[in-house]
């Protein structure tokens, strides 16, 4: 292995050690749910109150699910005997593990979860631990526990239990992968009757994807399973119960001889396995799912080299088709607790099988081919199943899942409207920082370089060593080269990139470059060559002047110093967009429901209307590079009166975009809490913004856009992104005063998709 990689492996470790440590401890919390401020909160909360929903329940068991949060808690259960690829290292060592899934159902699904590791290797034993404290939960989700005792547990615990229970190990793959084939046989043109099909691996994963695969209309005789030691065939002895169902009558022993002419290779086994020759020998429009992590049975390029026609799925994100368990578990489980299901069964999986293939088919939203930098995305050969960041996910599979449990018989509570239920599943999204994830896998597609200035500082530093390691940008580091190694062997970080020191020797011919430039950019504006001789040793001009001269791609500045200092040389060097007078800047507050934009928080400080018609142009067209509708109020403390000369100046600018561009959603003068409002809103039928809340918020001047973002900042109760500085011909955004390394580095990430935007249209 090379030092790069060695180093890059060494600093992820370390990465992976402290986002574990950090404060507070774990993945996940508890935290109330319930008002709790006042004696009577907790009097109700606790005794005596608490005692009247407890004789309720006594009475009548089932009214647990309107009295605690059963209806929505999942246990995640381990032993650790069989955790990711790391084997048997016990219950205690499994925790982190858990805790992460725990973290998915919630992001995902909205679901809660207490994770459980339950020290006991003895099948019947842990059985008994399980159903004692079944009681807990609405659901429960089996995890990491080794076969052959994975089915047992799971068999029996079924049979005792009467609430949603899922080995995800076997079943998610299972689901995930079954929906993979439906879409990759219609595909290639074969049906799933009449298809030779070869399974590699026969763990819990493989004999439950085995076993759908028959559900669907796979023929058992046209099925050859291998194991470590061949072809599992009618000559083997001492196998296990789960494996003699897949006993096939032939004498074919080795994995190279069962592929010759099949039409489907499922890899649940281990990387590099399959050959380029075995897949030569497989019939027209192979089909292979190599779902070893992190090295598919065949390297996904070396495949698609080897047979154009190849159709092929992975585990991984960084290939075309990922199976991935995250498309079901969340949304099996979110439609089973819906619907108070008494288990998951196989009408169900199939109904959600079903619900993610089609889901492939249908028209994909610009949201998620942004999210993948992609400049299209329709079915065929190179997407046949679904992305994880889709947000339809929560609603075709969890309304699928819900249905068919009604259907079966076991659902508890039928769900009596499907498009209210449709609405109540879209309010749980938005909970997380998905948006953000989104935009980072945008920027991985094709990073681009970013100059980050005051590179000396900690969260500078360690922002660089994100976006290096993370790949969302190509880091360059700007200031004081020798102070900026001395700060990085002082807090351990190992990053291998470009360092730029305006002062240094090697920035010579860079410097009469940036002189000639400023020069002449600014010689009729009072700048004699003197004066550009010496800013183009500081980095305030230095990084601007490489962003002029496409030395860099964007550009982020800032941190130590108050935003107008620092905006000052920007605007001296970089050029204003085509028809913009001002340029602006705006905020993206992260909340717990959606993202909401504040504009302009940092720049114009009276703005007329003239400029607030700007400002709200320029927002709507970066609140729709996101995918995000603009839905935009102009802010004020009146409601539609225009009274003050506030409100006056507002009303004028509305008035000016209404009759410029009448298809944009905007509306005001109107105080922020009517704007977010659905029901106050429906006060004003005339207005523009409808019902539907806004989520893009102008203000009428810049103290009150500053003084609001703040307040949220300060009481961390959302993530403050920006601020995004807007209306100039390149990528350039100016950090808050000692930002932190997540706002630096979700920052750089919008830089990258603005660099990636313009270098789109100048293509």
């Amino acid at each position: 292995m090379s030092s790069k990689n060695n180093r890059d492996e060494k600093n992820f470790n370390q990465a992976a050690l402290d986002y574990h440590k950090s404060e507070p401890k774990g993945k996940i919390e508890v935290i109330p749910s319930k008002p709790h401020s006042s004696q009577r909160d907790l009097s109700l909360a606790y005794s005596p109150g608490v005692a009247i929903p407890c004789l309720e329940i006594e009475k009548n068991p089932k009214t647990v699910y309107d009295y605690t949060g059963k209806g929505n808690l999942v246990a995640v259960i381990s032993n650790g005997t069989a955790v990711l690829g790391l084997g048997d290292i016990g219950a205690e060592a499994s925790k982190p593990v858990m805790e992460g899934k725990g973290l998915l159902f919630k992001i995902f699904a909205d679901i809660n979860v207490f994770d459980i590791e339950i020290d006991e290797k003895d099948p019947d034993k842990f059985i008994q631990i399980v159903k004692g404290i079944a009681p807990t939960f609405g659901g429960i989700n089996l995890e990491d526990i080794k076969a052959p005792e994975a089915f047992y547990i799971e068999q029996k615990l079924k049979e005792e239990l009467n609430i949603p229970l899922m080995h995800d190990d076997q079943h998610g793959t299972a689901i995930i992968s079954a929906a993979a084939l439906i879409n990759a046989l219609e595909i290639a043109n074969k049906k799933i009757d009449e298809v030779k099909i070869v399974v590699n691996g026969a763990g819990a994963a493989a004999i439950a994807c085995t076993k759908l695969y028959v559900e669907l209309g796979l023929k058992k005789e046209n099925i050859l399973m291998c194991d470590s030691k061949g072809v599992i065939n009618h000559k083997r002895e001492n196998l296990t119960p789960e494996k003699l169902d897949f006993i096939a009558q032939t004498d074919t022993e080795t994995l190279e001889d069962a592929l010759k002419g099949a039409d489907v290779f499922i890899g649940l086994s281990k990387g590099n396995v399959m050959t380029p020759e075995m897949l030569l020998s497989m019939a027209e429009n192979p089909i292979v799912f190599g779902l070893a992590n992190p090295d598919p049975e065949i390297e996904y390029n070396l495949a698609m080299e080897t047979r154009k026609d190849t159709i092929m799925a992975t585990g991984r994100s960084d290939y075309p088709n990922q199976v991935n368990n995250v498309l079901g578990f969340p949304y099996i489980f979110r439609g089973a607790l819906d619907v108070q299901a008494t288990g998951i069964n196989e009408a169900m999986k199939l109904a959600a099988v079903h619900a993610i293939a089609n889901l492939a088919k249908e028209p994909v939203p610009e949201a998620v081919i942004l999210a993948y930098n992609l400049k299209n995305l329709s079915f065929g050969r190179e997407y046949f199943i679904p992305k994880p960041f889709d947000n339809r996910l929560i609603t075709k599979v969890s309304m699928a899942v819900a249905k068919a449990a009604m259907e079966s018989g076991i659902a508890g509570k039928p769900i009596e409207n499907f498009e209210d239920y449709e609405n109540a599943l879209l309010d749980r999204m938005g909970r997380d920082e998905k948006l953000i994830r989104m935009m980072q896998n945008r920027a991985r597609s094709n990073p681009k370089r970013v100059t980050l200035g005051n590179a000396e500082e900690y969260n500078v530093l360690k922002a660089a060593q994100i976006l290096y390691e993370e790949g969302i940008a190509q880091p360059i580091l700007l200031g004081d080269k020798k102070y900026i190694q001395e700060q990085m062997k002082k807090f351990g970080i190992e990053i291998d990139v470009q360092i730029v020191d305006p002062a240094d020797d090697d920035q010579e011919e860079n410097r009469k470059i940036y002189r000639e430039s400023l020069w002449k950019l600014r010689q009729r504006k009072g700048m004699n060559e003197y004066k550009a001789k010496r800013f183009v040793r500081q980095r305030d001009y230095f990084g601007p002047l490489m962003l002029k001269n496409g030395d860099t791609d964007a550009l982020i500045v800032g941190f130590s110093k108050n935003y107008s200092s620092t905006l000052r040389p920007v605007l001296e060097v970089i050029e204003k967009e085509k028809g913009v007078d001002k340029v602006s800047s705006m905020m993206m507050i992260l909340t717990e429901k959606k993202p909401i934009f504040f504009a302009d928080a940092s720049i114009i400080q009276n703005p007329t209307s003239e400029d607030l018609v700007n400002i709200a142009k320029m927002s709507e067209m970066v609140v729709k590079s996101f995918a995000i509708e603009p839905r935009i109020a102009m802010l004020s403390f009146e409601n539609f009166a225009a009274i003050s000369e506030t409100s006056k100046k507002v009303a004028k600018a509305v008035s000016i975009l209404h009759e410029k561009y009448p298809k944009m959603i905007v509306d005001g003068e109107i105080q922020p809490d009517f704007a977010m409002d659905a029901d106050l809103l429906s006060d004003y039928p005339f207005s523009k913004l409808g019902t539907t809340p806004a989520n893009v918020f102008v203000f009428p001047n810049l103290e009150s856009a500053n003084l609001s973002y703040k307040i949220i900042r300060g009481m961390k109760v959302a993530q403050v992104v920006g601020p995004i500085l807007m209306g100039l011909k390149q990528p350039v955004h100016v950090l808050q005063m000692r930002a932190s390394v997540d706002e630096i580095v979700n920052l750089a990430t919008i830089a990258v998709l603005d660099a990636q935007k313009r270098e789109a249209a100048n293509k």
